[in-house]
């Protein structure tokens, strides 16, 4: 019998391309995702291209009691947990109910999990868990902190998660804190979609380069960086949901709570990330330099080598792949998983 996983968030944009992986690697999987930020249409999309079955349970982790009839009917061996929201000047605006929605949910979810004996977890966390840090590239021993509530809440649940494992060392839990995760299956069937104006670079590049966008937004343009934009550590999504296929495959073997940045180690600008996709893709990306971002930092990139000490994972994919996964993914679904 394949052994379960069940996946928070799993209809999402990682969440999504993390199924797909799990089931190439002979795991069964279940997911619980509230479709407020995701499409149902990700996962019909990754069943036909594994030509398996997803048990999909549409809940939210804020409710106990969906969470508790999802394990009485599967017998977990681990989670990975994606579920949340996400975008950080949103959380700014919002600060109650990202803390609502991702803390108290986590707590939730732990509750359930050891009321039904199933205690290991994945966690999906952050780089933001490092505010804005004093040096890079970042290790893993770095000063934690946090420039907005998104990054607190993300925080607050490795926190309570190191409790958790202190309180009960039969607990077995990895925090995988990623940079900036960009990039499609190279099918194109199934990518980033987000909801209303994007959050992230590399969506609101290729919206912009489909025509579904007048021009992209860079949120500031006076940084101690070489172009004056910010830099940041672009990973692509097949790479990322690799290493928590790795992770749910090790962590039988691993004791507490172990910490693992996931990137890259290399850092591009915004104005990199156009020029890149400009070249890529043929199309002209205008922008404007807009006024900075409350809670962004001038440069973000990661020490992964504790990720392949850990897990034998490394970031495989370059920045050619990223532009052409992308562009493959938003010229086949220019308005995303609505296009078919």
């Amino acid at each position: 019998m394949p052994k379960k996983i069940l996946v928070t968030g799993g209809a999402g944009y990682i969440g999504s391309h993390t199924c797909l992986l799990l089931l190439e690697a002979g795991y069964e999987v279940v997911v619980v995702d509230n479709l407020s930020n995701s499409s149902l249409e990700s996962l019909r999309r990754v069943e036909k291209l594994t030509d398996q079955f997803i048990r999909f349970y549409k809940a939210d982790i804020t409710d106990a009691k969906a969470l508790q009839l999802v394990f009485d009917e599967h017998k977990f061996e681990s989670v990975v947990h994606f579920a949340g929201l996400k975008a950080v000047g949103e959380s700014s605006d919002i600060p109650l109910t990202y803390y609502e929605q991702n803390v108290c949910g986590t707590i939730n979810l732990l509750k359930v999990m050891n009321q039904y004996d199933c205690k290991r977890i994945v966690f999906s966390s952050s780089a933001t868990v490092y505010g804005d840090p004093a040096s890079v590239p970042i290790t893993e021993d770095f000063p934690t902190s946090a420039t907005n509530p998104y990054g607190r809440t993300k925080l607050f649940i490795e926190e309570i998660l190191k409790d958790q494992s202190f309180a009960d060392d039969s607990w077995q839990i990895v925090l995988l804190r990623y940079f900036n995760p960009v990039g499609a299956h190279k099918s194109g069937d199934i990518g980033e979609d987000p909801q209303g104006i994007p959050n992230n670079l590399m969506p609101f590049i290729s919206q912009v380069a489909v025509g579904k966008r007048e021009k992209l937004s860079v949120f500031g343009g006076d940084y101690p960086t070489p172009d004056g934009t910010g830099v940041r550590d672009y990973i692509h999504v097949v790479d990322l949901s690799d290493a928590h296929v790795k992770s749910v495959q090790k962590i039988i073997d691993l004791k507490g709570v172990t910490t693992l940045n996931l990137g890259t180690g290399k850092g591009y600008s915004v104005l990199d990330m156009v020029k890149a996709f400009e070249k890529g893709s043929g199309k002209k990306v205008p922008y404007e330099i807009v006024e900075r971002r409350i809670g962004d930092i001038a440069e973000c990139w990661a020490n992964p080598d504790k990720a392949f000490e850990v897990l034998g994972w490394k970031a495989v994919k370059g920045l050619s792949d990223m532009i052409d996964d992308t562009w493959r993914w938003q010229n086949q679904n220019p308005v995303g998983y609505e296009s078919k």
